[in-house]
This record gives C-alpha cells, structure tokens and sequence, in this order.
C-alpha cells in the first residue's frame, strides 16, 4: 500500500514536470505535508466542531462543577492526542523508504504522544482538585497530596518510557538501573517521601484539613490552613501572614487543631476576675434586704437564709460573728454570677457553666468563669466575653466588693499630697 501510495505521488509529480522516483525524497516530503495537512484538519475540527460543541453544552448545563473541566482546557488537551496518534501511524509509513528518518520520526511522535496523554491527564487531575475544594471533599482527605504524587509517579513513567524509547531498550532495564540509586533518590526525594507518608497520617487520623484553625508556635503559624499539599502545609495567620509547615512536622510535633472546638458549637471562656481579699466580708440585714431585690437573687437568698437558719438552730451565741454560718458578698456575688449566665442568651447552656474561686494570691482572689459561648466565631465571641466582664466589673460595688490593683504612679502622687508637714 506504501509503494502504491508513493507511485501515485511520483506520477503526480511527473505530470507537473518533476521527475521524482516513488523512493525519492521529494515523494516522501510531500505524503509527509499530506499527512500534516490532514492530522491538522482533523485538529482543527475536532476543536472547533467537538470541543466547541461540548464546551458550550458544559457550560449551559445547570452544574457548575463541570464548568471547571473548560475552565483547565481538559477537552482542548484530550482532542490533540487523535491528530497526533494519526501523525504517529502515518508519517512512519510516509518515510519508510529512509529507514534512519522512519525510525527516528517514529520515536519522537511516540514521545510526543505520550506528553500529549500525560498533559490532558495533568489536566484533569488540576480539575479534580478544584472539584474537591468546591465540593468541600479536601477538608476531608489530602486531595492535593495525591494528585500531587499522582503527578510525580506520572513524571518518572514518562520520562523512563521516553527513555527507552529514544535508546530503544526495555523500560524495565532503566528501571533496574533505577534501584542502583535508590539511595540518591531517597535523600534527593526525602521532603516528598516523608511529606507522602505523612498525608497519609493526616488524612487517616483527620489530623488537619483545608478550613482548619490550628496553631504551632513553632513555625509561628496560628491561623486557617488554606492548602495541605504533598510536602507542606500553608497556614494563612491572623495577620495576614503566611506559615509553611514541612507536612511531616504536624506528625512529628506536637500542634493544636481548634477543629472540635468549631465543629461543637460552643467556645470557652476562662478568665477569672481579682477581687481585693479586703473587700470581703460578711453581708448585713441591711444589705441582704437590697440584694434580695435583684431579680437573679430572688430565689437564692430566701433558700440561703432557709439553708442557714436550720445550720444555725444548734448554735448558741449568734451575736458572735465567728459562731455559726453567715452569708458572705463575695459567696453572693458567686451565686448572682451563676444565675446570670445560665440566663444570658449568648452562653451555651449545655455546655460547662461555673463560677469557681481559685487559690488566693498576692493579687487578691481569683474567682474565675469558665463557661462555653454558643457563637465560635472569633468577633462575636470577644464581643460575648467582653460583655460579660464589662458587667461584672461595673456591679462590684453592688456587692461591696473591689477589683484588685496594683497601686499607680496616681495612687502614690495622691498619699504624698495628703501628707501633712511635720510642725
């Protein structure tokens, strides 16, 4: 079929007053422009009829994920691999009469075939992982760290077919050869292998995701991790900095992930307020008859005063204020804290709920909330624990009591001004 095709060529070429042999050059040339011509016609409508056709219905269509494949020209790339498989099977056969030019041609189409495979294949993997950031499936698992290997094991295939191709040997004897240096490859590779194993860890365990708050001061990142990718993991920090964590390292070191925290609905808040130890005191009648008139205390006091008036019947000598059990303006200070909170809108109710008092210190005593708000993002949640202290701090002197400071250069100013001149 060759040496007829090459026949009609020269007679062709005869009847235009070229003399040309079916075996010359001139022959070959021009069945090589003809199989150009009809590979890039075939091209040519393959992307104007067929990609066209079906970018258009992609984009018309009521999904949006499929959109992404146009986006990364997956159609465009896959539609350039049949024009090059025809140059593949027909420029050989154009050039059989020169043995050197058929083989050499054969071999890089073969190569040219290949890239064209492995780049449409790149091409949809890029889409896939774009799917999965949109479909919210990478906050599950690492989709960036496989396709990134993917991507890799794709390269050394490529690279060792085309190889063995050019050195028209065996694929298998280049990669014998390859375990020679398996050691130059482990220490070249050592980031890509370690940061693999550890995506895996990360994915089994569900460790960190895309979304996720965590923090590792170590690398100085306190932030959303944007992007867990093969060998690093990319923390986009409060200030607007950016962390790169070697992937290993959040499997190697320890790191905080706030993940439970968003995902429960409720964020804590612990913080404990000073009260000046001189401040506390025994209430009273006086003053339990005006807290009694606050609507948090209504129920408690009567109990109270209920609670200790049988704690006290065995008691004799009342009118001392050591004998026997007494209300005390820090305890119902406690009391009234406790009864705000389970009433305030903005602190989760079925989550922890206390006011406790800590060890007594230079600074006064700790009496310290620890409570759960049911709004975990982060403005809101400063504005709740804000709110609260700002109340707090204001009904001090309702009780009686004091916040703790240090004394100032104010503080110190003033005693001196008061002091009288010795006469």
């Amino acid at each position: 079929m060759d040496q007829d095709l090459r026949v009609v060529v020269s007679g062709w070429l005869s009847q235009l007053g070229i003399e040309s042999k079916p075996s010359g050059w001139l022959s070959s040339l021009l069945l090589v422009i003809v199989c150009v011509a009809l590979a890039s016609l075939v091209y040519f409508l393959l992307r104007r009829v067929v990609v066209g056709t079906m970018n258009l219905m992609v984009l018309r269509s009521k999904v949006t994920w499929d959109d992404i494949f146009v986006r990364h020209r997956v159609f465009e790339k896959l539609s350039m691999i049949v024009p090059v498989m025809m140059l593949n099977l027909l420029i050989p056969i154009a050039l059989s009469a020169n043995d050197i030019a058929e083989k050499i041609s054969d071999r890089l189409l073969t190569i040219w075939l290949i890239i064209a495979v492995v780049r449409a294949v790149y091409a949809c993997l890029d889409a896939i992982n774009e799917i999965s950031d949109v479909k919210l499936v990478s906050r599950r698992l690492p989709i960036k760290s496989f396709v990134q290997l993917f991507k890799l094991f794709l390269f050394f295939v490529c690279a060792i077919v085309s190889v063995s191709i050019m050195a028209d040997q065996s694929p298998v004897y280049f990669l014998s050869g390859l375990g020679v240096a398996t050691g130059l490859v482990m220490l070249v590779f050592k980031d890509t292998i370690l940061g693999f194993v550890a995506g895996i860890q990360l994915a089994a365990n569900r460790m960190v995701s895309p979304g996720d708050w965590i923090q590792m001061d170590k690398y100085g990142a306190d932030g959303a991790v944007e992007e867990v990718s093969l060998i690093t993991v990319k923390v986009r920090n409060w200030d607007h900095t950016i962390s790169m964590i070697p992937a290993y390292a959040l499997v190697s070191d320890a790191f905080k992930n706030w993940r439970g925290m968003s995902e429960s609905g409720g964020r804590r808040i612990k913080r404990a307020i000073n009260i000046d130890i001189n401040t506390i005191r025994f209430l009273t009648l006086e003053e339990q008859q005006r807290l009694s008139k606050i609507n948090y205390l209504k129920d408690y006091l009567p109990k109270k005063t209920q609670e200790l008036v049988e704690s006290n019947a065995t008691v004799s000598d009342m009118e001392n204020m050591v004998n026997g059990r007494r209300m005390t303006n820090v305890g119902t200070f406690r009391a009234y804290l406790v009864e705000y909170l389970k009433h305030h809108e903005k602190v989760h109710q079925q989550m922890t709920l206390m006011v406790r008092q800590l060890s007594p210190t230079t600074e006064g005593l700790p009496l310290e909330l620890y409570i759960f708000t049911n709004d975990t993002r982060w403005i809101v949640y400063e504005e709740i624990q804000s709110d609260i202290f700002d109340h707090i701090f204001a009904i001090l002197p309702e009780f009686g009591l004091r916040a703790f400071q240090s004394p100032t250069g104010i503080d110190i100013r003033s005693i001196k001004q008061s002091d009288t001149p010795l006469s």
